[in-house]
């Protein structure tokens, strides 16, 4: 390949040697070369003259004038509507690997949330109606799925509600109806339990209650709490999925939970 190039460029620039090649094998004169190098600059000469360009016109600056500008309007719209999904998604705060922790007293409702990690505040916290000693019940007894289901919102002119911001959920536990769960803000109760767990990373017990009275903290201020870390699945708009990770389990969550809006 190198060699055909050189023999291409010395086809090129000289010429004579095919021109000049006879049978009796006669040298070229120094009359014939200088006349074939002209001929050769004269082709170059055709070959890059430039078109004379015109100086650009009033309108033709104009037009590319509004171009560039709307070029430029459109990468600060592109550049603010990542910055605000950005901040969106970071206010909002759950990525693939969750904390999820649960916990209530021992003689009430079960309480479930669901952290960034277990610095931060939970995204997703709800009450649900079953009692904790219920639930550790169906724990002991095998693996647990929890679906929450909510109704989508038939009026079209209702604002678009993120499926982990919706208020009132159906509870159901292994396929069996356990009345409705609740969206809830974390309090100041709230917080003072996760932050009591907040240096384990897996594992399940018993919590102290607090008794403001004075008098000796009983079996049922006590609070009990499971904690671990799960994998969250979504899977649409309208439906998400937390599975516990747990490496005793052979690949088999015990615990899941199932957020669908229908």
């Amino acid at each position: 390949m190198a060699r055909s190039s050189q023999e291409m460029s010395s086809k090129r620039h000289f010429h004579w040697t095919n021109k000049v090649g006879t049978e009796d094998g006669e040298a070229p004169t120094s009359e014939s070369f200088s006349t074939l190098i002209q001929e050769e600059k004269k082709q170059d000469d055709k070959v890059f003259v430039a078109p004379e360009t015109q100086p650009p016109t009033a309108a033709t600056a104009h037009v590319t004038r509004k171009k560039l500008q709307a070029v430029a309007v459109s990468r600060i719209r592109s550049v603010l509507t990542v910055f605000n999904k950005n901040r969106l998604n970071s206010s909002f705060g759950l990525g693939s690997r969750v904390v999820g922790t649960l916990f209530g007293y021992r003689r009430g409702h079960v309480h479930f949330a669901f952290q960034k990690d277990p610095t931060s505040q939970p995204a997703f916290l709800i009450e649900l109606a079953t009692p904790i000693s219920g639930l550790v019940r169906e724990m002991a007894s095998g693996l647990v799925r929890i679906a929450l289901e909510c109704d989508k919102e038939k009026r079209a002119e209702k604002k678009s509600v993120r499926l982990l911001e919706e208020p009132v959920w159906r509870t159901y536990c292994n396929g069996k109806k356990c009345g409705f769960a609740t969206r809830r803000e974390c309090g100041p109760k709230d917080w003072d339990i996760l932050k009591a767990v907040e240096p384990i990373s897996m594992g399940a017990g018993v919590l102290p209650g607090n008794n403001n009275n004075g008098a000796e903290p009983g079996p049922e201020n006590e609070i009990m709490y499971m904690r671990a870390k799960f994998e969250r699945i979504v899977g649409s708009r309208d439906s998400e999925a937390f599975y516990m990770m747990n490496p005793d389990s052979n690949g088999a969550p015990e615990l899941s939970v199932y957020l669908l809006r229908v």
